[in-house]
């Protein structure tokens, strides 16, 4: 029998919670805002959309999507809320992205 996606299993964080990161990571413009977000403390949305050739709309569910899996902070202010990259989050990501190489490729 499979144990359930939710199992952890050879030190890898939850599957399922890994696999949503990876998912957000998926997009060049995603990618894109990280880099962003990353060269600078904390960015608006505004900022955001200055940088990158898209509308403040599509930033917006951009970094939606990026809040959501955890791989960037949102700080709510009156006038400007602000975004900042989870470098720990990130830093999760790259350990278990390793840990999955390692596993599959150990045998080579």
């Amino acid at each position: 029998m499979n144990a359930p996606l939710t199992e952890k299993t050879c030190g890898f964080a939850d599957s399922q919670t890994v696999a949503a990161k990876f998912a957000a990571l998926s997009h060049p413009a995603r990618i894109e805002i990280l880099r962003h977000l990353s060269a600078s403390r904390s960015c608006c949305c505004r900022e955001v959309v200055d940088h990158l050739d898209l509308a403040q709309s599509t930033v917006s569910q951009h970094l939606k999507i990026l809040v959501g899996a955890g791989l960037v902070r949102y700080q709510p202010d009156r006038q400007r809320s602000r975004y900042e990259v989870d470098s720990d989050a990130l830093e999760d990501v790259s350990a278990s992205l390793a840990a999955l190489v390692n596993s599959c490729c150990s045998g080579r």
